[in-house]
């Protein structure tokens, strides 16, 4: 049994500043994660050699993978902090900022970009007011089986991580955006305004720019079938564009 865990933390002040690296160490306990390390060391900043520096920044909410924004590289593998446990880990344990996002400082990066991706396809429900409307459609529990595996994203942006197709000269919006558009669009409801979101799925950073690595739904920490709705959303593309073009 390990007397104490070893980290060492890529560290960066600001996104001008130059990367360091540091080094620390914290007592061991069982069941231990990534985070109650890192809320250890923020308690006592001290590196191994004993130099006292700032305390490390990252993000974190839920604490029980929910909400995804713990999500960093560890041991060169993008997850959830949270939900890395101690043990399961080698040592010493790297932990590395998320590359494909704008780095704030050290662990923590700003994840705008897919939020402003589920605003271009419009990720959700639209109702006419604020007025009670009553029970909506009900939904085939088949198709219900199918859109809860959409509904668990949690907008982590571990998918987009591990996407070749993801990086600073593209301009690919991510998997996780297609799952989004499958799911509201297999919705009653939401399926009324299918064509918009089709339309932004079809432009710029849209499905075309997929090249089918799979890597996203390796990665997902929540199992979502991703390459299931590229799939499907290739097929509701091909027969929106058959259609608007022997309809117009």
């Amino acid at each position: 049994m390990p007397q104490t865990i070893d980290f060492r933390i890529r560290r960066q002040d600001n996104p001008q500043a130059p990367a360091r690296w540091e080094e620390f160490s914290v007592p061991y306990q069982p069941n231990m994660n990534v985070i109650s390390c890192l809320m250890e060391i923020q308690r006592s900043p001290v590196t191994r050699e004993g130099k006292r520096t700032s305390p490390p920044v990252w993000d974190c909410n839920c604490l029980e993978e929910v909400c995804g924004a713990c999500s960093m590289v560890v041991n060169g593998r993008v997850r959830q902090a949270c939900s890395a446990l101690i043990d399961h880990l080698a040592q010493p344990i790297v932990l590395e900022p998320m590359s494909k996002f704008p780095l704030i400082r050290d662990l923590m990066v700003d994840r705008s970009r897919m939020f402003d991706a589920l605003q271009r396809v419009r990720a959700w429900i639209p109702i006419d007011g604020t007025h009670a409307l009553g029970p909506g459609p009900k939904v085939d529990p088949h198709v219900q089986q199918a859109a809860y595996a959409f509904a668990r994203c949690m907008t982590c942006g571990c998918c987009l991580e591990a996407c070749p197709q993801v990086n600073a000269r593209s301009p690919f919006m991510g998997a996780f955006v297609f799952g989004q558009v499958d799911l509201f669009n297999m919705h009653p409801t939401g399926g009324m305004h299918a064509a918009e979101r089709l339309e932004a799925v079809m432009g710029i950073g849209g499905i075309a720019d997929c090249a089918n690595a799979q890597n996203c739904a390796a990665v997902c920490p929540k199992e979502i079938p991703l390459t299931e709705a590229i799939a499907d959303l290739g097929r509701q593309t091909t027969r929106y564009m058959l259609r608007r073009f022997f309809t117009r």
